[in-house]
Parts: structure tokens; C-alpha cells; sequence
């Protein structure tokens, strides 16, 4: 069983050493003086030079059009799947033999669920960023797949979701999630002026993708199993939770990540 775990990395990281993983420089293309020593993404077929607000995706199409593999799955220099814990948090990052185990038994992995408690998916991102991005994306599947339109408004209601991007699926399932997703996405980017656009809100494609994950997955009733993630990075639960909170209540949209 071939299985690629892509790791979307911008700047010089540490990496598992195990060869399940393929740490990719996402947004080569913009930056071509700078070498990381790992996978470019601007090789092949690709849209590196959308990774400003396509984010961890231009590694995802990448792989899509050029990767051949059983199961192809996406972490983050800072973010990692766990199955189980083994002392320190490095040791703990899903292994080959934990990820083949794990394959040979589910079409996909996916990371815990965020619960929003108090908002639904709909309205956390619209008290956050802006619910009129989700209303364009419903209005083109809608006309593209209207097939969908129903799961994904039931999901807009929900009070959890999948986030990050991440995941681990079967590689027929992965080629037709990008066939489904991607055009709906660039559909999307052509009714912004993103290059004018501040940079931490032009990555609205890259967030509306998230969301995205989970109604492909709710539609074709796929069998997965969630599992635990770890963050590599410093932490501010404070401003992470006040932000959240002053998103819900007061309506105040973020400006900058936590």
C-alpha cells in the first residue's frame, strides 16, 4: 500500500523522517530563490502561484495532477496527525504502519471535529470573516451540482466541522473530490479582486475549501474515522478564545490568524 502524506511547508521545518510523509514548499512559484530542499509545487500541472490565497490547496492540486499513490493525505509543518501518544509530541505523529493500518480499514481520515458550541458553521465564519462568500459558493453548486445543495445547507447549520484541510483518502475518492471541488473554487476566486484585496482575507478560498470537506464526505456517505492532531507551534488559548468570543457575540471579525 503506497500512501503519501503531504506536508504543506512555506518556510525551513523539521519533518518525520518516515517515508509516508512528503513535505511539499507550497508556493514555489512566488518564491524562486528560496529552497527548502523539499518537494516544489510549481513542477507539473500546478497552481502555485494561487497559493496567497489558495493556502495549503496548491499542494493538493499538485498532487492531484501529478502524484501517483494508493491513498493521498495533507498535514502542515505545524500540524500533525497522532493515533496514540508515546511521551513527547514528536514521537507521537501518525507512523506508516499506523497510517496503513488506519487505511486498510476506512476510505478516509480526517482530524477530531472543531465544535462551535454556540454558532453554527454558517454563522461562526460570518461573525468571523463574511457568510457572503459561503452564499456565492452555494449559489454555483447550486448551478453546478445542485445534487449537493441540500447537504451543504444542512452543513451551514451544523455546530461542528472538519477543518485544516487535512486528511488521509483513498486516492479514486481523493481524484474525485478535486474534481468536485476545484472548479467549484475557481468559480469562486473569479467573483473577487483578490489581488487588491487585504492578504489575510484574500485566503477566503482556501477557507471556503475547508468547509467543503465535509459536505463531500456527508453526500457520499464515505466511511472515516477521526483521529487526533497535534499543533507544533506556541499556543495563545487566550486571544484564540477571546477572539472567538467577541466573533460570537459582538460580531467582531478576525483581522489576523491566533
Amino acid at each position: 500500500m503506497n500512501i503519501k502524506i503531504l506536508i504543506a511547508a512555506h518556510k525551513k521545518s523539521d519533518f518525520p523522517a518516515d517515508d509516508v510523509y512528503l513535505p511539499v514548499h507550497v508556493g514555489k512559484e512566488l518564491h524562486p530563490d528560496v529552497d527548502l530542499g523539499i518537494q516544489p509545487d510549481n513542477v507539473g500541472d500546478n497552481i502555485s502561484a494561487k497559493n496567497p490565497y489558495y493556502s495549503e490547496l496548491t499542494a493538493i492540486y499538485w498532487a492531484w495532477k501529478n502524484l501517483d499513490a494508493d491513498y493521498v493525505g495533507l498535514a502542515h509543518y505545524r500540524r500533525h496527525f497522532s493515533l496514540n501518544k508515546k511521551g513527547s509530541a514528536w514521537k507521537s505523529i501518525l507512523t506508516s504502519d499506523e497510517a496503513k493500518q488506519l487505511c486498510g480499514e476506512y476510505d478516509l481520515i480526517l482530524p477530531r471535529k472543531r465544535k462551535l458550541y454556540i454558532e453554527t458553521v454558517y454563522s461562526h465564519y460570518d461573525h468571523t470573516f463574511y457568510g457572503e462568500q459561503f452564499d456565492a459558493t452555494r449559489e454555483i453548486i447550486s448551478r453546478r451540482c445542485p445534487e449537493y445543495l441540500e447537504t451543504f445547507d444542512s452543513h451551514m447549520k451544523e455546530r461542528s466541522e472538519h477543518l485544516f484541510n487535512m486528511f488521509i483518502m483513498k486516492a479514486d475518492l481523493f481524484h474525485k473530490y478535486c474534481e468536485w471541488m476545484f472548479p467549484i473554487l475557481e468559480e469562486l476566486e473569479s467573483h473577487y479582486d483578490l489581488k487588491n484585496m487585504d492578504p489575510f482575507q484574500a485566503r477566503l478560498i482556501g477557507r471556503v475549501s475547508e468547509r467543503l470537506m465535509d459536505v463531500y464526505v456527508q453526500k457520499n456517505s464515505l466511511k472515516y474515522k477521526e483521529i487526533d492532531f497535534l499543533y507544533f507551534g506556541k499556543k495563545n488559548i487566550v486571544k484564540k478564545v477571546w477572539g472567538f468570543a467577541m466573533a460570537a457575540i459582538f460580531h467582531k471579525r478576525y483581522k489576523k490568524s491566533f
